[in-house]
């Protein structure tokens, strides 16, 4: 059971970490519905974007089963430095992200929406209009993942990806409603942007704790 407790503390950081930012650009895709762009394009891209990021980081995973832990750990360096990397430039991300969602949210359609079938939204370039913003978005995503995935075994994966998941479907419900409150959005965006580099750090330092990585710099 502890290791359960401690995999869902990780798998909360990792998902918050790599997905707290989703959320901005997903209220500007919200406050942009119009008769055809629905939220169901922005939800279903949102999901299928991630996905593409998960199975890029996949071979960590694999990797992760034939090269020794303690050297897997090492790829913990990679969150550290980009928190370091976030903090260091964490005003001019802030300004940047904010003047993004409130020029974005300055015109909300509010026109009937055209009803379609799920098959048909996964087929719709607007889907993927929201998955390629996901994607490019995600690209600490993967330098996350990859040594988080290393240093997991089968059973700790699949309770990350659950709370992963789960906390994209809880960005869309947040997004979605934000849309009725844009004053939120720059709300979450300051004081998230203030977190989110020590989320980065401490993940990163759990990696390398967990697998012992330490031990490498330990004369022998």
């Amino acid at each position: 059971m502890n290791w359960l407790i401690s995999t869902l503390v990780i798998g909360i950081s990792a998902a918050f970490a790599t997905t707290f930012d989703d959320n901005l650009y997903l209220t500007a895709f919200f406050g942009k519905v119009n008769r055809t762009f629905s939220p169901k394009h922005i939800i279903l891209g949102e999901f299928v974007g991630f996905t593409v990021l998960v199975f890029a980081s996949l071979p960590g995973f694999f990797g992760g089963l034939v090269i020794p832990e303690a050297w897997i750990g090492l790829l913990g360096l990679l969150p550290i430095a980009i928190g370091i990397n976030n903090l260091m430039n964490r005003e001019d991300q802030e300004e940047v992200v904010l003047q993004t969602v409130s020029v974005d949210l300055a015109s909300p359609a509010k026109s009937k929406r055209h009803r379609k079938s799920l098959l048909e939204i996964l087929r719709d370039p607007q889907t993927y209009r929201v998955s390629s913003v996901t994607i490019a978005n995600g690209g600490n995503n993967i330098g996350i993942y990859v040594p988080l995935f290393a240093s997991s075994n089968l059973p700790s994966l699949g309770v990350i990806l659950c709370v992963c998941y789960f906390t994209v479907g809880l960005w869309c419900f947040l997004s979605y409603h934000m849309t009725r409150n844009p004053l939120m959005a720059p709300l979450l965006a300051r004081y998230g942007q203030k977190i989110f580099p020590f989320v980065l750090i401490w993940l990163g330092f759990s990696i390398l704790m967990k697998s012992q990585s330490y031990r490498l710099f330990l004369p022998s």
